[in-house]
């Protein structure tokens, strides 16, 4: 473990290390509440969740024929910016409008009295009449303790269309409530009761939808799933609404659990949580488990499960005798886990030395076993002011997972895993290690020209 900043080495912590401390004695420095915290490129994301990615902003807008309306200062809504451009990635241009909140409105108060009549123009704008206005909000009505949920409704008896608001608060990201939590909470909240449908399920959890090569998809049919709805994949808002017909949730996603207790509470929909892991036993223990539940009956589980385990295992095999001598980075910015990949990996008989994560008391059940297979394997953490000594050539990585992994380790092979449509079971696994090797050859095709 390195610490001191004046000798320029990047602090970091031994999974060994941090297996001997336990979930109880996380290092302050994976704290983010606890010490100056790097604006580092490799995690640009923390600034804003709307930087990359899917923040509170794009969000809110999975909704089908919603609009937004952004009430912010001009200095927390310009990143916003961004995302009403021409971006081929984010479709949503005229679809948001901005209130900016000005010093003596917010003093004042005088902008709650503002937004219903806001809201009611912005409707009247378009040339369609939208399903819901989302009203996006920033810290300043935090600190302020606005009871939104009242403006709303004013909003909405004003403008005729449904109105819920979304918590853009950068101060609770850390806390139980945070604001990509929230805004799932917010937008499911607009289901209605529906008379239950039992061959119906939602999938509950990202905004994009699942990769439809995955064998979840088929796995639900055989169980007599027919009906399988993600709002990603919902064509309008009426289909949208038929969510509240399902029979039960599967929560992928730790961020969606509050809007499935919500939906369990209101609309009666339980729900049963997955998690997206890269390790074969655990993908197939948990369709085993889930079967178990939803079709105790099924003879035909095991062996459906079985052929598609045992290609993801010679595949594997075949990686690790072609690419064995392989050094991996893995970062946080990605699809997964961090500390899953890295054990997957591992037990796939790869080798693991760095993961650039924060570390939470979840994470340590994948961090005690790969102490065991892997104990030197070190954690870095993206945010470090002492991350800038980091000395990429020095660390003899040559295969970098993850937008932040790529940053420190440039110019080597690299796979961004940050997919269009969401990775899961089997089938992830399979196209991570494709795309590995996409990138391991065209590194060493570009050498070879070198040459």
């Amino acid at each position: 473990m390195a610490k001191d900043t004046k000798t320029r080495v990047p602090w970091y912590q031994t999974v060994r290390e941090l297996a001997k401390r336990g979930r109880e004695d996380i290092p302050e420095e994976f704290q983010l509440d606890t010490h100056l915290i790097w604006n580092s490129p490799a995690a640009l994301d923390f600034n804003s969740p709307g930087a990359d990615g899917f923040g509170v902003k794009r969000a809110a807008l999975s909704v089908p024929g919603s609009i937004e309306l952004l009430l912010s200062p001009g200095c927390c809504g310009r990143n916003t910016a961004a995302l009403s451009g021409a971006r081929d990635d984010v479709p949503f241009g005229e679809r948001f409008a901005f209130y900016e909140l000005d010093e003596k409105d917010i003093v004042t108060g005088a902008h709650l009295r503002k937004i219903p009549e806001a809201v009611e123009r912005f409707v009247n704008s378009r040339k369609e009449k939208p399903s819901v206005v989302m009203l996006c909000l920033t810290c300043v009505d935090a600190l302020l303790g606005t009871d939104m949920e009242r403006v709303a409704r004013k909003a909405e008896a004003r403008a005729g269309v449904r109105v819920r608001p979304c918590y853009m608060y950068a101060l609770t990201r850390d806390g139980i409530h945070p604001p990509m939590a929230a805004v799932r909470e917010s937008m499911y909240s607009l289901l209605e009761k529906a008379k239950k449908d039992p061959a119906a399920c939602n999938i509950l959890g990202y905004f994009t939808p699942l990769d439809r090569d995955t064998e979840f998809f088929p796995f639900l049919r055989s169980i007599g799933l027919r009906r399988i709805r993600e709002i990603s994949t919902c064509p309008d808002y009426e289909s949208f609404l038929q969510m509240a017909q399902a029979n039960f949730n599967l929560v992928l996603n730790p961020e969606a659990r509050d809007a499935a207790r919500r939906l369990e509470k209101d609309l009666g929909i339980p729900s049963i949580e997955l998690t997206r892991t890269y390790q074969a036993d655990k993908i197939e223990h948990q369709y085993l488990a889930l079967s178990s539940i939803l079709a105790p009956e099924a003879k035909n589980i095991g062996p459906m499960l079985g052929a598609p385990k045992t290609a993801l295992l010679q595949h594997a095999r075949l990686f690790q005798r072609l690419y064995g001598d392989v050094h991996i980075a893995v970062g946080s910015r990605l699809d997964a886990n961090p500390f899953d990949l890295a054990l997957a990996l591992t037990r796939y008989g790869l080798t693991v030395d760095e993961i650039f994560a924060n570390p939470s008391p979840q994470d340590y059940a994948y961090i005690q076993a790969l102490a065991k297979l892997s104990p030197q394997t070190r954690v870095y953490t993206n945010l470090s002011p002492t991350m800038t000594a980091y000395d990429a050539a020095a660390s003899g990585i040559t295969l970098a997972l993850g937008k932040d992994a790529a940053y420190y380790h440039p110019g080597i092979a690299a796979v961004p895993w940050d997919q269009p449509q969401q990775p899961f079971g089997f089938a992830a696994v399979h196209r991570l290690f494709h795309e590995m090797v996409a990138a391991l050859d065209e590194e060493a095709a570009k050498e070879g020209h070198a040459q």
